[in-house]
């Protein structure tokens, strides 16, 4: 669907939140090379950074000095998304980026009545009364399961978990599906785990080979077929402002990241 068809017919985008509260996963590496792969196959997206770091902003070549407005601001009631949204340098892929002032967000919303549906109100807002030319909204997460996480949680459809194929990847991953299951009953009842990303696959390392082979007997079809490799140039291309899929195309990374996206939108169509 082009985007004049999207905004003629209002439709609202699918939101997904990109979560796991351990760091080091390729967590912000799986929101901007995912959303630069949906935005070159014509699926437009928006990236919300909801990390204080701001690394996806960062990692999108939008430097820290203009960052007028921010997801801070939308939280805070002070800017709506549609005033926030920056465009990247990559066509079909915008940015509502980041800075540290959204480490202060979570005390200053604490008396909030609605502290934890500020962003999906936000959201509702921007799909009911913007212009909504996005197909997806990549919400990328804190590494830490707080007021900030609840809130992307709530207004998502569907959660990706990129699960770094290590040791303790299976006990990390059981408290995160703890906290997903107690927002889907409080607070989100249509809330799903869209899928499981595992990443920073080593097929040199048998202990790669056997974190996949358990993610997967436990979790089934919820973990996607194609695995992130670990890769230098993924490493390399947030140092130059860019996504794997610009900085080197052809490396095993951007092409694992290229595949991830048909397997995602294969997913949501037939969910769909």
């Amino acid at each position: 669907m082009s985007v004049p068809e999207q905004e003629q017919k209002g439709a609202k985008p699918r939101v997904l939140v990109v979560a796991n509260q351990k760091g080091g996963v390729g967590k912000t590496t799986t929101a901007i090379n995912l959303g630069t792969a949906l935005a070159a196959v014509g699926e437009p997206t928006l990236v919300l950074d909801l990390d204080p770091q701001g690394n996806a902003s960062t990692g999108l070549g939008i430097a820290r000095s203009d960052r007028r407005l921010t997801t801070y601001d939308v939280l805070m009631g002070e800017a709506k998304i549609s005033e926030a949204v920056m465009p990247t340098r990559i066509p079909g892929l915008s940015i509502v980026p980041s800075t540290v002032d959204l480490s202060g967000a979570e005390l200053e919303l604490i008396d909030h009545d609605r502290r934890n549906h500020i962003l999906k109100e936000a959201l509702t807002e921007y799909s009911v009364y913007g212009s909504n030319p996005f197909s997806y909204v990549l919400i990328d997460c804190p590494p830490s399961l707080t007021l900030l996480t609840v809130n992307a949680m709530v207004a998502a459809d569907a959660v990706i978990v990129p699960l770094q194929c290590e040791f303790f990847a299976l006990e990390g991953l059981s408290q995160l599906l703890k906290t997903i299951d107690l927002v889907k009953v409080n607070l989100n009842p249509a809330l799903e785990i869209q899928g499981i990303v595992l990443t920073m696959f080593d097929k040199r390392n048998k202990l790669s080979d056997q974190v996949a082979a358990d993610v997967r007997a436990n979790m089934g079809e919820k973990v996607y077929r194609t695995m992130i490799p670990r890769n230098v140039r993924i490493s390399e291309a947030p140092s130059h402002g860019l996504p794997a899929l610009v900085y080197d195309l052809r490396c095993p990374g951007s092409q694992a990241y290229i595949k991830l996206a048909g397997e995602l939108i294969a997913r949501e169509r037939a969910a769909a």
